[in-house]
């Protein structure tokens, strides 16, 4: 139970440091070198170009914190992954109620649809990632004595 809610927690944690990480770096990146279509982060919350970046990171994100979700938890890699991506749902809902002007309300809802299937997707990549490699036996530091 504990290492299932530390993998969770833990793909949580992965995906919003990762999410903010690049944001901190893409919003004034694309201001700077834009700057008659993105005058303002007014513009840039409304652009559809900036916005589809925004999607496709923020997948890549939660990607990455689902695959990190089902490394950890090892058993049921898929289910604690969309497991991850229910709760991210959940935390972005409370996030669009609290934080209503942070963000125009269609990058809300499509977070909340995409985070769960994203997440499902990570977990079978960790999963299929498992499979193709077999786990080392633990004797003999990995190697196997004849």
């Amino acid at each position: 139970m504990w290492r299932s809610l530390l993998a969770v927690l833990a793909g949580i944690v992965v995906l919003t440091i990762a999410s903010f990480a690049i944001e901190a770096v893409a919003n004034p990146l694309l201001l700077h070198l834009f700057p008659q279509a993105l005058p303002n982060q007014a513009a840039l919350q409304q652009n559809l170009y900036a916005n589809l970046l925004l999607y496709f990171y923020t997948a890549i994100c939660v990607l990455a914190g689902a695959y990190v979700t089902a490394w950890i938890a090892r058993r049921a890699p898929v289910w604690h992954a969309v497991a991850m991506g229910v709760i991210e749902a959940g935390l972005t809902f409370y996030a669009m109620k609290a934080f209503p002007h942070q963000a125009p309300l269609r990058n809300w809802i499509v977070g909340m649809v995409t985070v769960i299937p994203v997440a499902w997707l990570g977990g079978v990549l960790r999963a299929a990632h498992a499979r193709r490699r077999p786990s080392l036996p633990e004797h003999a530091g990995g190697v196997v004595a004849e």
